[in-house]
């Protein structure tokens, strides 16, 4: 028997729910199944390939809903959970009992443990560390942004890991690695080590090169990133050097898309007073109310900047 789980890829809370799932499902469904992962990028148009619905049984965790009749299981915790409002009236009429989904919720790793506990009575106490950081890393409840910034912590180190690695198969060997250790162990690993020591080294450059093109103006810190190679950073870097800011708003350009990210500032010395999630579903993306995104196609560079201005606009105070 084969179970496909399509996670969010390059994101701790994805990575952290294919986990837990997994141990899930062999608990308490089959612990015979062959399971096989695949990451999902948000990209312009449909989220989906056709092919990817290929096992017995398919998951997702962390991630858009599909109404693909081949979708088994859902968890999803984003405001912008549907592609479409058809998509959403398929999720309501499901009548399953096997796809989830609760805006409310920090991060989908917890949700998807909670439902586990209260639906189907499976809890593993040996996958509270994970819970309990995927919460802080997906809900940004770190104490300050040099707790972030400066990843001092194994599960930190583990989130860059996570966000920079470009081939699937190492991190599904964390994904399986999640299931039998613990954080501590997985980062002592000679394999991860190897893989830290460049993306620490990156890390520092990128925090530097965004000190330096970072402008800050009416409560928006912005920066573009699209003449470098740079396609991910840490999210609160802005906020380690603008303490003063709301929001954060940025460009980068990877080989399948150019990205708008939009963030907000936990630490915040003023209230957020927008729904960015509700800003970015504007230009086709979406998110949550504190953090998002918009996707376009990689040659959609000048259109990225037009909408990343808007953007900016919209966020601005009318007095610093």
């Amino acid at each position: 028997m084969k179970l496909r789980i399509l996670y969010h890829g390059n994101c701790f809370d994805g990575v952290s729910s294919a986990a837990l799932f997994t141990k899930f499902y062999r608990a308490k469904i089959n612990p015979h199944a062959e399971i096989f992962y695949t990451p999902t990028m948000h990209r312009a148009g449909n989220a989906f390939d056709e092919d990817q619905f290929d096992g017995d049984e398919n998951a997702i965790v962390d991630f858009k809903y599909s109404p693909d009749s081949r979708l088994t299981w859902w968890f999803d915790h984003h405001q912008s959970a549907f592609l479409s409002k058809s998509d959403e009236e398929n999720f309501r009429a499901d009548a399953s009992g096997k796809k989830f989904l609760d805006t409310t919720s920090k991060s989908c790793c917890e949700f998807i443990a909670r439902i586990a506990k209260e639906k189907f009575d499976f809890e593993d106490e040996s996958l509270a560390e994970l819970i309990h950081w995927a919460h802080i890393i997906d809900g940004a409840l770190y104490e300050s942004p040099a707790q972030c910034v400066e990843l001092r912590s194994s599960a930190l180190k583990l989130m860059q890991v996570i966000e920079g690695e470009k081939d699937p198969s190492f991190v599904e060997r964390i994904i399986k690695s999640l299931t039998e250790k613990s954080l501590d162990e997985i980062l002592e690993s000679s394999e991860i080590q190897a893989k830290l020591a460049p993306i620490l080294e990156q890390h520092w450059k990128t925090v530097e090169l965004i000190k330096e093109r970072a402008v800050y103006g009416k409560g928006v810190v912005s920066f573009d990133l699209t003449d470098t190679d740079i396609d991910g950073y840490n999210k609160f870097i802005p906020y380690y050097f603008y303490p003063q800011t709301t929001y954060t708003v940025s460009l980068t350009r990877s080989s399948f898309r150019t990205k708008i990210s939009v963030g907000s500032n936990p630490w915040s010395p003023r209230p957020r007073l927008h729904n960015i999630a509700e800003i970015c579903e504007k230009y086709g993306g979406g998110g949550h109310a504190v953090v998002g995104a918009v996707s376009l196609k990689t040659e959609d560079l000048e259109l990225g900047k037009r909408y990343m201005q808007e953007i900016i606009e919209t966020l601005q105070f009318d007095q610093d």
